[in-house]
């Protein structure tokens, strides 16, 4: 995906079942059903950065920030309960954008939605 980031963005989050795009705190956010938050666009929001923020697995916030600072960073508010920030201002891998949002969209979605994500369960 080439072009703003944004747009990149938005196509992978709405592609998702019953997902809604609305602004949060002055920014794009991505909801399941319109309540549960799964991204959150940060446009030099409070640095810099343009990135998203997305809650994230178990670990996996401190494994890639850990391995990746220049893309990876623990993002303001919301980086204690775990969510990952990822920047979109550097080289993006959109299919592993693809595979974050997908995996922080899992899980905040019920069970029912997630059975309507391929390759989930």
């Amino acid at each position: 995906m080439a072009g703003d980031p944004l747009d990149s963005l938005r196509r992978l989050c709405l592609a998702l079942p019953e997902a809604s795009e609305r602004l949060s705190h002055g920014e794009p956010a991505w909801f399941v059903r319109g309540k549960k938050t799964f991204v959150m666009y940060a446009d030099r929001h409070h640095d810099d950065k343009v990135a998203f923020w997305c809650p994230a697995p178990p670990g996996a916030q401190e494994e890639l920030v850990g391995a990746e600072p220049e893309r990876f960073f623990r993002p303001p508010y919301v980086g204690h309960r775990g969510w990952l920030g990822v920047r979109l201002d550097t080289d993006v891998d959109w299919a592993e954008i693809a595979r974050i949002v997908t995996d922080a969209y899992c899980l905040v979605a019920p069970k029912s939605l997630i059975a309507q994500v391929p390759g989930r369960t």
